[in-house]
């Protein structure tokens, strides 16, 4: 009497393409959170040394200035003093600019994103792919060069931004002109430190590149 031998089963070591996308993905996902984070670290420790805002509009200090090369090293004083609240003025000043004009707010928003997600935190093992067509890293920095220049200089957000900015920095030059700076206390850390807005940016772009260099293995 022979004995049966049952069927050898197929075994299928292949892992479902959801979990391959999702691990591919996960290295983006951390330099957005990195960049995140940074952004907020930078912002608390920048606004953590602005000084009293009672201080920057106490109208007994201002006056006149005799002449111009008063204004200007009053200006470069107070400047130096007031820092991180003229920061705060022009940041003001721009969101108020770009809020009034949702078109100009709408497209600077799509252009940021476009660089974000397109470049910035893109693997680098993924080419872009639009149409069907696969763009190399040249082609795509060239088309967001081209697209960049377009956004700004062919429509209204360019005008909105340097209208902005002139204007912040006449508010800053105004005030810095007539706030007398004889009674302010020039920290020695102002020229030692290095903090500012934009430190989150080399923290996000030194974190890009090694998380996104080597995805993750997925063995079978």
């Amino acid at each position: 009497m022979s004995s049966s031998v049952p069927p050898v089963l197929p075994i299928s070591n292949s892992q479902p393409t959801s979990t391959v996308s999702s691990a591919a993905s996960e290295p983006q996902v951390t330099a957005i959170r990195t960049l995140i984070s940074n952004l907020s670290d930078s912002l608390r420790n920048g606004l953590s040394q602005r000084r009293p805002w009672a201080e920057l509009t106490d109208r007994s200090a201002f006056s006149k200035p005799e002449s111009f090369s008063e204004a200007t090293l009053r200006i470069r004083k107070n400047f130096s003093y007031f820092r991180i609240n003229y920061y705060a003025v022009v940041s003001v000043i721009l969101a108020v600019s770009l809020l009034t004009n949702p078109f100009s707010l709408i497209l600077l928003i799509g252009l940021l994103a476009s660089w974000t997600f397109l470049y910035l935190f893109r693997p680098s093992d993924q080419p872009l792919v639009i149409l069907g067509r696969t763009f190399s890293d040249f082609e795509t920095l060239s088309l967001l060069a081209v697209l960049s220049v377009v956004v700004i200089f062919l429509t209204n957000v360019g005008s909105v931004l340097i209208s902005a900015l002139m204007l912040g920095v006449a508010v800053v030059c105004l005030h810095g002109s007539l706030r007398v700076p004889e009674d302010l206390f020039m920290d020695e850390q102002e020229n030692s430190q290095a903090t500012g807005f934009l430190s989150f940016i080399r923290g996000a772009a030194a974190f890009a590149p090694a998380a996104t260099a080597q995805p993750p293995a997925v063995r079978v």
